[in-house]
């Protein structure tokens, strides 16, 4: 690895973990929340299943091979990253609260006060539910002053009470620290987390469709990911088990095919809607266990239009339930914007329109200067959205530090030593820094 200038100070690094793959943005501010993307790191991740670490030295090794990649090509050095999360652990609360301001001018304290209000009363009750999570985002989604609502400042305003409609999204504590300790293994801190779905809305939706009401779906490998704008807010988000890598799955065992050949069948052939031409058209499939020139199986097209579709449709059976249960299915719009790897499967958008019975497009990266066309695609939007977010103003969802109950990792604010790949490497390095 080739050394790179010191981190500077307006650069906002980016770090999506994903369970197909891991990507790190770096890019710099350009006034007016304008981003240069300076640096892009992928590598393929196979130490997470549905968004959960589950071997942590793969991790560390997606972890650092992407930053590393980032970095060299940014020509700086990276401390701390705006975390994406997709675990389906996260659970999203909407609380109110109110607080008394005896009439004089609302100062941002009483703002701050009121929005803690909410966070401890949801603190409060998982206490008396014998629970505990870590909090994600707290995010007003609407003030009301003496009752009257609708207010989106109400800082300055004179008034008796002020009350706030807050969503807290909230994950479980175990994924969370295994998050956490890939990353400081790694060398790096966190500076916040973010909801992968939210994320993606950032950094694909257009002013009009955040007002007047709109779905977004991520669909990543291992898990689908929801968040719901209305009136300019964010007012849910929600994380379902199953992805794309699923379809993979079950390409592989419907047409006994390594999972490798199934993932290029699906890339390359894939199709949700059945076409006339396909029952004609036959696919060399590779067969498990045969050599590369030993025996193929070959299929009719359609086959895999068989295998596929159903798993479509049970995603977004999936998310129409789960907006249904959430009360938003109907005050959501009747728009869906869809992201994330998966959505580039051939026949998705006809799929999720007929399911969800709402005006349905991909989502793609808006804004972002310096973006390499290889990743300027759904399956990327995630992670320029943690750009974006980093570089908004959002003094209300900066909470990771302050609210959690689990302590931050000591490795967090310390400098960054070169990151070792292999158990070997970083055995190298203990000695080094202790001896």
């Amino acid at each position: 690895m080739t050394a790179a200038e010191p981190a500077r100070r307006d650069i906002v690094a980016a770090l999506d973990i994903g369970s197909t793959k891991v990507t790190c943005f770096i890019a710099q501010g350009e006034g007016a929340e304008g981003m240069r993307v300076l640096g892009i790191g992928t590598y393929r991740s196979t130490g997470l299943k549905h968004g959960v670490v589950v071997d942590m030295d793969a991790t560390e090794t997606a972890v650092g091979n992407a930053v590393d990649a980032a970095e060299q090509m940014a020509g700086t050095r990276i401390e701390r990253v705006i975390l994406g999360v997709s675990g389906s652990q996260i659970r999203s609360h909407r609380l109110k609260a109110e607080v008394s301001v005896a009439g004089h001018a609302i100062q941002a304290a009483d703002v701050a006060g009121v929005i803690d209000s909410a966070s401890a009363a949801l603190r409060a009750a998982e206490d008396n539910a014998g629970t505990d999570s870590v909090p994600i985002h707290r995010i007003p989604v609407g003030f009301a002053v003496d009752g009257g609502a609708g207010v989106k400042d109400p800082t300055g305003m004179f008034g008796e009470t002020l009350s706030v409609d807050v969503l807290l999204a909230t994950a479980a504590p175990g994924p969370v620290r295994n998050l956490e300790t890939a990353i400081s293994r790694c060398h790096l801190g966190i500076e916040s987390l973010v909801v992968s779905a939210y994320a993606s809305g950032l950094s694909c939706l257009v002013d009009d469709e955040r007002d007047l009401g709109v779905t977004v779906i991520d669909m990543g490998g291992g898990t689908t990911s929801v968040a719901v704008f209305l009136e300019g807010y964010v007012v849910h988000v929600g994380v379902l088990p199953i992805g794309g890598q699923h379809v993979t799955n079950d390409i592989a065992r419907g047409l006994s095919t390594p999972v490798a050949s199934a993932e290029r069948l699906k890339t390359l052939y894939g199709h949700a809607l059945h076409a006339p031409t396909a029952d004609r058209e036959l696919l060399d499939v590779p067969l498990i266990g045969e050599d590369e020139d030993g025996q193929v199986n070959q299929v009719p097209r359609s086959m895999l239009t068989q295998i596929i579709r159903p798993r479509l449709d049970e995603t977004f059976e999936l998310v129409r339930a789960h907006l249904e249960s959430a009360g938003l299915f109907h005050a959501a719009g009747r728009r869906v914007v869809l992201t994330g790897g998966a959505s580039q499967i051939n026949g998705v958008r006809d799929v999720a329109t007929e399911i969800l019975q709402r005006q349905v497009r991909l989502g793609r990266p808006l804004g972002l200067r310096g973006m390499a066309d290889a990743a300027a695609g759904p399956g990327f939007a995630a992670c320029a959205g943690l750009l974006r977010y980093g570089m908004m103003s959002l003094p209300f969802d900066r909470g990771l530090e302050r609210y959690r109950k689990s302590s931050a990792s000591g490795e967090a604010g310390k400098p960054r030593a070169p990151r070792a790949a292999s158990r070997l490497g970083r055995l190298g390095q203990w000695f080094k820094q202790n001896f």
